[in-house]
């Protein structure tokens, strides 16, 4: 299928800036996001979460980055995010231990990609975090058979109405044992930007394992 385009070898009018000089890439990263906070529409945490299954076939879906935390526990940083870890992208994340990230700011023109190792987060953050979310999300975690096949249209809304009745009004709903987040420590952050002509820039940080010193090249595009 042919997708139509607005010119995409037209010069854009953002004008050149000077992240190719950037050292670090959770700072870089933290300035990028801050901008696309600022200028997208929707969603400017939505990201691409890559993983491969059992046959090694890769799965990709989009997801909500919740945090980029602060080093702590000895580990880096890390970029966050939660799901029902019964599903698809949950049992591939706890096979393998990697995961592969995809930010895409279409307004800016501007690309972060990610590939590293995933830990799932200690309990008191899935707490946490469980807790601020509305409750019939709250609830929806607890009905949700994430990624299996439903026995009829209604399944889930049947699931949804029986699971809401177990949980008084007057109570906090609790954190299913099957729902949490994971931590993606990067190995490898590229920053790409859209130049005119496909002439982009293209920064990768790379390293040999968590907590080492970043080694930084440019790429061709």
């Amino acid at each position: 299928m042919s997708i139509a385009t607005t010119g995409p070898d037209e010069p854009t009018s953002r004008s050149a800036d000077d992240f190719l000089k950037a050292r670090d890439p959770f700072a870089l990263f933290g300035e990028w996001f801050a901008d696309a906070t600022a200028h997208e529409i929707n969603d400017p945490n939505a990201m691409a979460v890559a993983t491969v299954d059992a046959d090694g076939l890769p799965n990709v879906r989009i997801t909500l980055l919740k945090e980029l935390d602060e080093a702590q526990r000895g580990a880096d940083r890390g970029f966050v995010f939660y799901t029902n870890f019964e599903g698809a992208k949950g049992r591939e994340i706890l096979a393998s231990g990697k995961a592969a990230l995809n930010f895409h700011w279409k307004t800016l023109r501007r690309q972060v990609r990610i590939r590293g190792l995933v830990q799932p987060v200690a309990d008191a953050e899935a707490d946490a975090y469980f807790a601020s979310r509305p409750r019939q999300s709250q609830v929806g975690a607890w009905a949700s058979a994430q990624s299996r096949e439903m026995p009829h249209g209604g399944a889930l809304q049947e699931a949804v109405t029986a699971k809401a009745s177990e949980f008084p009004e007057a109570e906090a709903v609790p954190r299913p044992p099957h729902w949490s987040g994971f931590r993606v420590t990067p190995l490898e952050i590229e920053f790409w930007h859209d130049r005119p002509f496909r002439l982009h820039d293209r920064l990768v940080f790379r390293r040999a394992a968590a907590g080492e010193a970043w080694v930084t090249a440019q790429l061709y595009p």
